[in-house]
């Protein structure tokens, strides 16, 4: 019997980033809401037999881009194409959308053979740092009086709006806070670091220059108290690298960054952080 493929309950949303967590991926204690704010209707599962068997989100930002993540198949399911006609079942809903996806590098000839184009990588770096708080003046938490001019600020440096995910996402919590770097009233940068089941990690984290880039980094450290943190850097920018490494941040691992279809308009120069493995 075929497997049933349907979307995704907001429930087993939370089962599929303990899937993650298995995997190591590391996620955020509090992903979730987020996520899910992001697109209700980006979360797929194939079940068999009344059993969670795999997993797959293709969130849509808007008419014209989605991305691919949480691509997983359980231990007990693997290797029977249950995680390929979920993909296929999810790739067919988002249209003439593109589709961007960060995969594991061993698998970028699967992808290719999906119509998915190699970009460039992505490299995680992590470490133990500790920071004492910058005073810039132009730091400030994230607050909702600038959450229209972060949103804008974002789609210019990413290439696509994702106003109902920011939205949740630079909500301040326990487990994640978010500061933006202003010259008057204008954003020139901003970033989120968050609580994950080890360690924090930052993302994004956008900046119009090396210097408030350095700044809003250490800013989100010292906020989070400092010790084990991760930062995913798009390899095409040496100045994110020279970032990780000014604070002893080392490689990893690297992800293949690939799109099927136009990629998107991105101004890497700017892009220090990309936001997550899972949403781009």
């Amino acid at each position: 019997m075929a497997p049933i493929l349907r979307n995704a309950r907001r429930d087993e949303l939370d089962t599929i980033i303990d899937w993650a967590a298995r995997e190591g991926w590391n996620p955020g204690l509090a992903d979730a809401p987020a996520f899910w704010a992001a697109d209700p209707q980006g979360f797929f599962v194939a079940e068999e037999a009344g059993v969670m068997a795999a997993a797959l989100s293709v969130v849509r930002f808007g008419e014209a881009y989605a991305f691919l993540g949480f691509y997983m198949a359980h231990p007990d399911f693997r290797g029977q194409g249950i995680g390929y006609a979920l993909w296929n079942y999810a790739l067919a809903t988002v249209g003439g959308r593109t589709v961007g996806l960060d995969g594991v590098v061993a698998q970028q000839d699967n992808y290719r053979r999906s119509g998915f184009a190699y970009a460039h990588a992505n490299i995680r770096y992590g470490g133990e740092v500790s920071l004492a708080e910058p005073s810039a003046k132009e730091l400030t938490e994230v607050a909702p009086v600038l959450m229209s001019a972060i949103i804008d600020y974002d789609q210019r440096i990413c290439g696509a709006r994702r106003e109902t995910f920011l939205k949740e996402w630079l909500k301040p919590s326990d487990q994640r806070l978010s500061f933006a770097y202003l010259r008057g009233t204008a954003v020139a940068g901003y970033g989120t670091i968050r609580a994950c089941r080890e360690g924090h990690k930052i993302g994004p984290l956008f900046a119009d220059s090396d210097t408030v880039a350095d700044l809003l980094f250490r800013k989100l450290v010292a906020s989070a108290g400092g010790g084990l943190v991760f930062l995913d850097c798009p390899e095409p920018n040496p100045a994110a690298r020279d970032l990780c490494t000014r604070y002893n941040l080392v490689s990893v691992f690297e992800t293949a960054r690939m799109y099927r279809g136009p990629a998107p308009d991105m101004m890497l120069p700017r892009v220090y952080g990309i936001t997550t493995f899972e949403l781009g």
